[in-house]
């Protein structure tokens, strides 16, 4: 019978930039248990099944599938989240607009959204940062929507709320104090997006137009119409991006504009203040 050392040891993962630490999540919930169990108890030996189970789960990640997808789950913040292949996996440099949010604004009660929410990732971030803070996430795919909420009632989190919006479409009279957005930014013609993980999330929401900017300037132009006065605006954006975003802010009448570095150390989020 096969250690859990042995199956990590012969775990086949050639193209993963992260292999071990793959066959250890992988093997880690196959088993029900954390990835110090495996360094703990190297000597036990998992059943057919769940070497069966194991086995499956590899070979998913060797044709290319997010271990996210495989697992149902992704950390975000302090969080952990379910995640399905028609939303976006969370990503680590996403939680620079949770940081960035919490710095502009004080804790006291405001009305806060989340534009393209897809797992509720930054608005239950927030949310669970600021308990007098009223959340919105909105997103146009329905099924998102429903994970969203899921997630938020797994953590109980009273002061977020999920619906059905493209953008701005349905929040018509509606005004808040922050808006944040980690909207499709990649160009249409993009080599990446037939490369790693991104084969396998929804182009719906990684793609925006010739340029990678076609989502992001209508939200730039039509979120001063639901923003309160001295409201901030955040967006995410690409890594060679941020200077056409500043532009954009800019031009439409935004205050206090500038860029902040990712943990890579590219210019990853753009944000303004509407003047009150």
């Amino acid at each position: 019978m096969a250690t859990i050392q042995s199956l990590l040891d012969s775990a086949d993962l050639p193209d993963s930039p992260s292999a071990r630490l793959d066959a250890e999540l992988l093997l880690a919930a196959v088993l029900g248990k954390s990835r110090s169990y495996l360094r703990t108890w190297p000597e036990r030996e998992p059943s057919t099944e769940q070497q069966a189970a194991f086995a499956t789960a590899l070979q998913r990640r060797r044709s290319g599938e997010p271990v996210a997808y495989i697992l149902g789950q992704q950390g975000f913040w302090s969080l952990d989240l379910e995640v399905a292949p028609h939303t976006l996996i969370p990503r680590p440099d996403t939680e620079l607009l949770v940081e960035a949010a919490l710095q502009l604004l004080p804790a006291t009660p405001l009305r806060a959204l989340d534009l393209g929410t897809g797992t509720g990732a930054i608005a239950l971030a927030l949310a669970s940062e600021r308990p007098g803070w009223r959340v919105t996430g909105v997103d146009r795919i329905d099924d998102a929507v429903a994970l969203a909420e899921r997630n938020r009632q797994r953590l109980q989190l009273a002061n977020a709320a999920f619906r059905a919006s493209h953008w701005f479409a349905a929040l018509a009279g509606e005004r808040f104090g922050l808006i944040v957005s980690n909207p499709p930014y990649i160009a249409a013609d993009d080599r990446h997006l037939g490369e790693g993980d991104v084969r396998f999330e929804p182009l719906s929401a990684l793609v925006a137009g010739a340029d990678g900017l076609d989502d992001i300037r209508l939200i730039v132009e039509q979120a001063p119409d639901y923003l309160d006065a001295a409201g901030w605006l955040l967006l995410e954006h690409g890594y060679d991006q941020a200077e056409a975003v500043r532009a954009l802010l800019l031009a439409r009448g935004f205050s206090a504009v500038e860029s902040r570095h990712d943990l890579g150390g590219h210019q990853r989020i753009s944000l303004g203040q509407w003047p009150a």
